[in-house]
Parts: C-alpha cells; structure tokens; sequence
C-alpha cells in the first residue's frame, strides 16, 4: 500500500463531472485519461471522469469523449448521482455556471472551478452554502493559472500575517505591454495582434480594463486578510491609454510598465489596486515578460515570497484544476477562503494612500506661461517635482513629461483636476505610480 492509500484508505474512485470542455477543460480531460497511474498513486484512489456537458456535442475538441455520459444542461449533470465532483469550467459571473455550482453543493457535491468572476461576486455566499453542506469549493485555476498562490496562502503561508500581495496577473496585458516595448508598436497595432491570436476575452475590457486581474485580486485579499470578497472595492485602471511615448520615456527612466495588482490591509482599511505602474526594469516584476504571471506574498515571519509561472493556457490552467481534484481526493478539506466564511469579516475599503512618486504624462497648449501653471497646480497641492523634460514639440502643442516626488493620490488628483481648469492642458493627462519593489 502506497502512503497516500495509507492516509486515505478509500479507494473507491472519485467520479468527476465536467462542465466546459473549452481550452481548459479538454486539458483537464487529457491529464485524467494520460495520468490515471500517477493520479492513482499521489491519491490513493482512482480519479475518473464520468460526465462532460458543453454548448456543442459535436464539436471536434481532438480528445475522444466517447467513454463519457453526456448532458446538455450543467446543471443535470451537477445533479448526477455518479458525480462525486463538479468541475466547472465554463466561466460567467452569472447564469448557467453559477445555477450549475448552486446545484452541486445544494447536493453536498465538492466543487472545482477555475471562475474567478463568479467568486468575486458571488464567493461569500457560495462559501456559506459550501460549508452549510459540508462541501468544499476549491478553485486554484482561479488565480494566476499554473502558480498554486492560493496554496501557498492558505498553507505554506497559513502561520504568517500577510502584510501586502502584489502581482501582474493578466498574461494577455503583459504580452500587449512587453510586445509594445520589444517591437517599439503602438497600443492599437499590438491589441490588435493580440486579438487575432485569441489571447482577448470576447469582452476585452476584461483583459485591458483590468477587471479579470482585478477580480483575482479580490479573491487574494479575502484568503490574506481574512475579510469578506469585496471586488466592488477594487480600485481599477486599464492599460488603454499607455502609449508608445509612455513605453519610452519609461525605459529611458530605468522603468518597465505592468498592470500591477497591490494590496494591503491599513489601519483605514483595506486598500485594493490594480493599474499601471512603473516598476523598476532590472526588478523580478519588471524583467516578466509575455503572458507571464507572478505574485509578490509578503509576510511577518517569511518576509517576502515570490511565485512566478505561465498564467494561463490549457496546461498550466488543467495543472491547477487537477490539484484541486486531487485535494479532494485524497479526502483533504478546507474552508474556501482559509477560515470558515461566518468569521470573514467586511473590510472597510480604503483607497490607495501610500505616498510615491509618480510619472505624469501632459500636452500642453503651446503658449506663455503654460508651465508656469502646471508648476502652481502642483505647488499648490503639495508636490515638487523631482525631473522635468519636454519631448516632441510642434508650434502649437508642447508635450511635457514629470517625474514627481512622493505624494499621496489623492493629493496629485487634486492638482491634475486644477490643471485641467487652467486651459492650457489639451488632452486629459496620464498618472502613472512608481512602485518600487
């Protein structure tokens, strides 16, 4: 007898059923039908498929389904009494894939899911009825695809008080940013590229709005600190109006620019941020290239952790599903944000206050004392500058680039709003915090 079988002596199989037969959901089809033996040994029990549902039955997905039960409706097969697991891959914060969850824990049934907008919206709720039913809801795939970060939080970490998590952890914006950087492309060319290679949601806002990283985010707060999923309380910024100018004067400053996810618990709450940032070009963050992710954990007792591996695709996403499965198997259970969902508590949300420099983008009406004004909107709010240059230069527009000293936000919003009223700023500017890490 192996150890596993030694610590779980069940060895009846676990049933999966699953829901989304996309990228991911075929990956997780191929590691259960490639892996059986491995499975088997790590767990100490068979892990089998025995019921798939997706739009489409005849579609060719170049793995053969033949063996399997199908339904048309997930939530028939959520409902089915040879599925001991429901594995939900179909995405959707609402609909189908949440009916589906709904009617797998309303049975008592365990939960996979790699749907992170569902559970940014609907995690504390779905948590409570997962543990009403003495089910578990585990979704590693959720989070920055193949780095187990939500292991490493609610286990490797589990003895440590987080104090901040940061990350890039949306491979599409950081192959449009790096792409934009290497090959010297404006925005428009390279988001175009990167729809044509299928890497966009069918919504791209998700991906450039910084709504899927944003989501993830959330979910990493609720695990960290002990609060409440509170997405609503994510301060949100996309990448739509990085430049290639903006790109450059980067690099020339010794920055690279990521759609950076912070947060951190303060004593006004918690502070939630996903936007761009200039980070420094020689930094881990900064040299991740692609469609890369990686997660920054900082804690009392380890100080700083650093995770770092491809952030989706059908490999590293099924990779992720499957240690879940496998979890389960092996008959561990565990609260899905770390700790019973009754003592999460509602975090007060908090903007961002944390005083840094900041990059500030401006064209300026080509005219007298122009500058001037731009020197008192930031003087009168408290902000010295720490480097100035002008670029490009035409008769009529002049465009400006600063480089402040650390301020607080709110305090830089203030001066870009004053401004804005002086007339002599022609488009709206861009601010863009300097992260050191």
């Amino acid at each position: 007898m192996t150890d596993a079988q030694m610590s779980n002596p069940n060895t009846t199989p676990l049933r999966l059923g699953i829901a989304g037969l996309g990228t991911v959901g075929v990956g997780v089809v191929k590691i259960v039908r490639q892996k059986a033996n491995l499975l088997a040994a790590r767990t100490g029990r068979p892990v089998v498929i025995t019921a798939v549902s997706a739009r489409s039955k005849d579609k060719d997905r170049g793995v053969s389904l033949a063996n399997y039960a199908w339904e048309d409706d997930p939530v028939a097969l959520a409902k089915r009494d040879d599925v001991d697991v429901f594995v939900e891959l179909m995405g959707g914060e609402d609909g189908p894939a949440k009916d589906a969850i709904e009617a797998a824990l309303a049975l008592g049934k365990d939960v996979v899911t790699a749907n992170k907008a569902l559970l940014a919206h609907h995690g504390q709720a779905l948590a409570e009825t997962a543990e009403a039913k003495g089910a578990v809801i585990r979704f590693e795939a959720a989070v920055a695809g193949g780095i187990p970060v939500i292991k490493s939080l609610t286990e490797g970490l589990a003895g440590n008080e987080i104090t901040r998590i940061m990350g890039v952890m949306n491979g599409t914006c950081n192959y449009i940013l790096t792409r934009m950087q290497d090959a010297g492309l404006p925005y428009e060319e390279v988001f175009a590229e990167a729809d044509a290679l299928g890497y966009l949601e069918a919504d791209p806002n998700l991906d450039v709005g910084g709504i899927d990283a944003g989501h993830k985010l959330s979910l990493l707060s609720s695990i960290a600190f002990g609060t409440k999923v509170d997405f609503a309380g994510v301060e949100l910024e996309g990448i739509q109006r990085i430049s290639i100018e903006d790109i450059h004067q980067a690099a020339e400053l010794g920055f690279k620019i990521k759609l950076l996810g912070v947060t951190q618990m303060t004593g006004r709450g918690l502070e939630q941020r996903m936007s761009p940032c200039l980070v420094p070009a020689d930094s881990p963050l900064g040299q991740l290239k692609g469609g890369t992710n990686m997660v920054v954990i900082e804690g009392d007792a380890v100080e700083q952790v650093v995770l770092r591996g491809p952030g989706a695709g059908e490999g590293p996403t099924a990779s992720a599903v499957m240690g879940d499965v496998c979890d389960i198997a092996r008959g561990f259970r565990l609260s899905t944000f770390g700790m019973p969902a009754e003592q999460l508590t509602a975090a007060k949300a908090a903007r961002s206050n944390s005083p840094a420099p900041y990059y500030l983008r401006l064209t300026l009406e080509d005219r007298p004392g122009a500058m001037a004004k731009i020197a008192t909107a930031l003087g009168d709010n408290g902000i010295s500058i720490d480097r100035m240059r002008q670029t490009r230069h035409n008769d009529e527009l002049a465009p400006v680039l600063i480089v402040t000293h650390k301020t607080q936000r709110a305090a830089l919003d203030e001066a870009i709003a004053a401004m804005q009223s002086t007339g002599v700023v022609a488009s709206a500017p861009v601010a863009l915090r300097i992260e050191q890490v």
